[in-house]
């Protein structure tokens, strides 16, 4: 699933696997080192108070948010709005691409 060679990068968007969040969507906001991450979504993880999370518990996407990525490289904070916004930006592209075909057969 995690390739070893791909290293997290602020503003990209992961699925959270394991523990109380399991299933919902944030976006990375910090690198700690090489294992852990702070994630947040804006909504019930605001920016201020991230979530300390072992990388091999999230699922990371190809999508890196653009306006979360320069803000943060910019400034050095991200708005909640800007989180929120990235994260149903891309779940609506998800759930878009889900709805052409390529859900799994059941």
């Amino acid at each position: 699933m995690n390739e070893p060679e791909s290293s997290p990068r602020i503003g990209q968007l992961v699925r959270i696997l394991q523990g109380r969040e399991a299933g919902q969507f944030a976006v990375v906001v910090e690198i700690l080192d090489d294992r852990f991450v702070l994630i947040a979504d804006g909504d019930k993880r605001k920016f201020d108070r991230p979530k300390k999370k072992n990388i091999n518990h999230l699922e990371f996407f190809d999508y890196v948010s653009p306006e979360v990525q320069n803000s943060i490289s910019e400034t050095g904070r991200v708005t909640n709005g800007k989180l929120r916004f990235a994260v149903s930006k891309f779940v609506n592209e998800q759930v878009t691409d889900f709805e052409k075909g390529e859900q799994p057969n059941g």
